[in-house]
């Protein structure tokens, strides 16, 4: 997982996650990935339209996104 949001973030991808939340519900994401620092991704998201932190663990699948313009 790490190996492939790490790529996403030197090729400038833009990906979808499905992410396990701390009140136990999935939900889909559109991000931006920024960095990875420990066991965390700092990542805009566009689904929020704000800078947020995942845990790495809860997420469950990424995906690319082909097209910044299809987000």
């Amino acid at each position: 997982m790490k190996r492939q949001l790490q790529r996403a973030i030197q090729q400038h991808q833009y990906i979808r996650i499905i992410y396990l939340g701390s009140d136990g519900r999935t939900t889909q994401r559109t991000l931006r990935p920024i960095e990875i620092s420990d066991d965390r991704l700092k990542a805009y998201c566009l689904t929020r339209k704000a800078p947020r932190v995942f845990v790495i663990d809860n997420i469950l699948a990424v995906q690319s996104v082909a097209n910044r313009h299809a987000v």
